[in-house]
């Protein structure tokens, strides 16, 4: 073996195992399976495993980062022979679907697409939704954008051809009396004999004209009919017609026709965006524009566009979704024959693969690429809005306030109470501009009596700053991140809901900590930025990123108190009145508001639910429950 492959990308020398794998690879058609650490990586198709497999492992200023990335983890693979080329494209088909590896293109979306579905080896036959396409000798119309779609076309048909819905056996010898449909107009009820099989056979191909498309016989005969019952006044029923006309106008609508050719077709673009690589799938039934997907092929974005569709169609189509009759491509895939091969296989009959380059067929297309550069604009933007709130923001602020780092982690602070009454500080936390839940913390002011929001301020940072230096400490020593832990993590900037006072009051419990974090207010009067020591606010421009990102701390940490405080508020009144309840004291009352959480599912709880409360007599809990819905009446009354 030539140097050249016994050198990965690392600078590692490969194993001996996986120099004899690579010498004595056969020269058959075939699929790999790269491995790393045990672990399917990527999964490969070869004409000759021997040529292709080895280049891997040459040297090659050609490969992609991302090839280079793989074959620096490869310490294994394994093969798979065939006979032939076709065989080994539904096998690495098959192989990626099954191991979803980490290096290949996949399409995570995997839904299927419904389908209207006749048979018409039935007798009578159904016009029914059906879940997959499959090779079962019925007709298929479709696919639908979701289940609704159908519901909706098949409520327009029965509207307008009478045919039967349920699922019933017919026998003609057995008539069965007529059901609700019939009696409606819905049902020309086979079941009871009053429809030859002949008449109905021509009411279904109506329907699956309709179905194809041709929507102007029905609606010139339902226009016919309301000019008739009109003319001879019979209003309701003209009424009936209009409402029909209505439904399959809207239906049209949906459906534009955009070719003449009445093809069934899909239409498939793809896109490089950044990294990944979007596809854009068109579906064409019978000429008529039936709907769309789009897809994002994530880590794509360095492969071939012929290469990102070949793997699209393979993982793509199959029995829950059947490929047309004429696949339309934005870019030819590498073994074109192939896979066209393939597919006709699926589908039973003849499958054209094209890559058009004039025509209709290529304003098509240019269709689904227009539709890409769109999202793809869309996308854009959407990133640089995000950029612009979140680390744009900072950056600001950064500059704004002269800070020597980026302030990654900001914690706002904020106290409610109600004179005075069960004072609660609220933390909430942004990371990276965006709310970090998780981070969030409740305190319940524990050495302050009364209304001093300076004294509670002074108190929750004290509290917070000291847990978070004892754990740090602990966690270093340990050798752990301090990121990891639940205070450890300390603030790049703090934020106070308030003004001078509330600002100095929590700069003087942080200095006490030994630690000099930037901090700062926002007064709600004119959403100044209070400095700590500083006699001038800064006033941001109301447009300002960095002021919308300090007043989302604001309120969310406003929010978050208050929410707190009325919960605090509610288990209060709720313990008060269980004081007043016989044979509920302080253990049975701490039972009973652990067990309902809250005080809504407390008061809406009846008698049996109350009784399920750990330790709750059977009678307490009848007692809780009536003093718990007694009516303001014999409340007033008891006082």
């Amino acid at each position: 073996m030539s140097e050249a492959w016994k050198k990965p990308w690392n600078g590692a020398r490969m194993s001996p195992e996986l120099e004899f794998k690579i010498a004595n690879l056969p020269d058959s058609p075939g699929c790999y399976l790269m491995k790393s650490e045990g672990e399917i990586i990527y999964v490969g198709k070869a004409v000759n495993l021997k040529n292709r497999v080895s280049q891997y492992f040459h040297y090659n200023a050609q490969h992609t980062p991302k090839v280079r990335a793989m074959v620096e983890k490869i310490d294994d693979f394994d093969i798979m022979l065939v006979d032939g080329e076709m065989e080994a494209f539904a096998l690495e088909c098959n192989l990626i679907k099954l191991h979803m590896p980490h290096y290949n293109i996949k399409l995570k979306d995997d839904k299927a697409y419904p389908y209207i579905r006749v048979d018409l080896r039935e007798r009578f036959p159904r016009v029914d939704l059906a879940r997959r396409q499959e090779k079962d000798g019925a007709r298929y119309f479709g696919p639908y954008q979701g289940a609704t779609v159908v519901r909706e076309v098949l409520d327009v048909v029965r509207m307008v051809f009478p045919i039967r819905v349920c699922k019933k056996a017919l026998n003609p010898e057995k008539p069965l009396r007529p059901c609700v449909h019939h009696q409606v107009g819905q049902c020309p009820a086979p079941c009871a004999g009053l429809i030859s099989e002949e008449e109905y056979r021509q009411t279904i191909s109506g329907v699956m004209d309709f179905l194809n498309g041709k929507y102007a016989p029905v609606l010139d005969a339902l226009k016919a009919r309301m000019s008739e019952a009109s003319r001879e006044m019979n209003y309701e029923r003209a009424a009936l017609y209009r409402d029909r006309i209505r439904a399959v106008e809207a239906i049209m609508q949906k459906q534009q026709a955009i070719s003449t050719a009445q093809a069934d077709q899909d239409i498939i673009a793809v896109l490089p965006h950044d990294a990944d690589a979007m596809v854009q799938l068109m579906f064409v039934r019978s000429g008529r524009m039936i709907g769309s997907e789009r897809f994002t092929l994530e880590g794509a974005g360095d492969e071939e566009q012929g290469e990102i569709l070949t793997q699209f169609m393979l993982q793509y189509y199959g029995p829950e979704n059947m490929p047309p009759r004429e696949i339309l491509l934005s870019a030819t895939p590498p073994e074109h024959d192939v896979i066209e091969q393939l597919l006709s296989e699926q589908h039973g009959a003849r499958t054209y693969i094209l890559t058009p380059r004039r025509g209709e067929k290529l304003k098509l297309v240019r269709m689904a690429i227009k539709n890409l550069r769109d999202e793809a604009h869309k996308l854009d933007r959407k990133n640089a809005n995000s950029h612009a709130r979140t680390i744009g923001a900072l950056e600001e602020l950064q500059s704004v306030l002269n800070l020597r780092e980026l302030p990654r982690r900001i914690e706002g602070y904020d106290i409610s109470n109600t004179q005075g009454a069960l004072s609660v500080a609220s933390e909430v936390v942004m990371v990276d501009g965006v709310s970090a839940n998780r981070e969030y913390r409740h305190y319940r002011i524990k050495t302050v009596e009364g209304a001093n929001d300076f004294a509670s301020m002074y108190e929750v940072i004290t509290r917070r700053l000291s847990h978070g230096l004892d754990e740090l400490a602990d966690r270093r020593e340990k050798g752990l991140d301090p990121q990891g832990g639940k205070f450890s993590w300390l603030p790049d900037l703090i934020l106070v809901d308030g003004g001078r006072g509330q600002l100095a009051a929590a700069r003087e419990a942080m200095l006490a900590q030994g630690l000099d974090i930037p901090m700062i207010g926002l007064a709600k009067r004119i959403e100044e930025i209070v400095l700590p020591d500083e006699e001038e606010s800064i006033l941001l421009d109301r447009h300002s990123p960095a002021l919308h990102l300090i007043q989302r701390v604001r309120d969310e940490s406003h929010r978050f108190a208050i929410i707190h405080h009325r919960t605090l508020r509610g288990k209060a009144s709720i313990s008060s009145r269980l004081d007043g309840i016989p044979g509920v004291g302080p253990t049975r009352k701490k039972a009973i508001l652990k067990h309902f959480k809250t005080v809504e599912a407390l008061k809406k709880a009846d008698v049996d639910e109350i009784r399920k409360v750990p330790g709750l007599p059977a009678g307490v809990a009848e007692a809780v429950w009536r003093f718990l819905n007694e009516t303001p009446e014999t409340e007033g009354a008891d006082q």
